[in-house]
């Protein structure tokens, strides 16, 4: 059944034979595919008064360590988080008392981010209603589906330079 990119593809075909728009079939549909499920995920953040970005850095202190603690720059490299938004997030969090900061104990001049009891209980509460979510969006893909589309995006991602390390 075609979509929305196939008719994209058509009408450059039609008014511009000359040139190959075949990116356009993988690139138009994962920008499609981003804005529908950014539309979904910010829906369930509403929820729980938060956007994707205190979303992220919420997640990320859960996930990172028993303390739920890390600095403002491994914040930042762990999330998905610009480092212009980190303290901006932060100060909202922490007005919010989902977060605090305090003077880090190995270095003087640095700071450590802490999950509150209260921003544990609320990432805690989120986490498997964004799974959910997420399970809803991917639906249409068997298990192997989605294991051949991970195993691709991350090829893609990485041969643009998206790594860890």
């Amino acid at each position: 059944m075609p979509d929305h990119v196939d008719q994209i593809l058509e009408q450059w075909a039609e008014q511009r034979p000359d040139v190959d728009a075949s990116p356009m079939a993988v690139i138009g549909r994962l920008k499609r595919l981003a804005q529908l499920t950014d539309n979904e995920l910010r829906r369930n953040y509403a929820r729980h008064d938060l956007d994707s970005a205190s979303f992220d850095v919420l997640a990320t202190l859960r996930r990172s360590n028993s303390e739920h603690t890390l600095t403002p720059a491994g914040l930042m490299r762990s999330s998905m988080v610009t480092s212009g938004a980190i303290t901006q997030r932060l100060d909202r969090l922490e007005a919010r008392g989902l977060v605090s900061r305090k003077p880090s104990d190995t270095d003087g001049r640095g700071v450590q981010v802490t999950l509150t009891a209260q921003g544990l209980r609320l990432i805690d509460a989120v986490l498997p209603t964004h799974l959910e979510t997420e399970e809803r969006l991917l639906a249409a893909l068997s298990k192997s589906e989605r294991v051949r589309l991970a195993d691709t995006l991350r090829t893609l991602l990485e041969s643009l330079g998206d790594r860890t390390d």
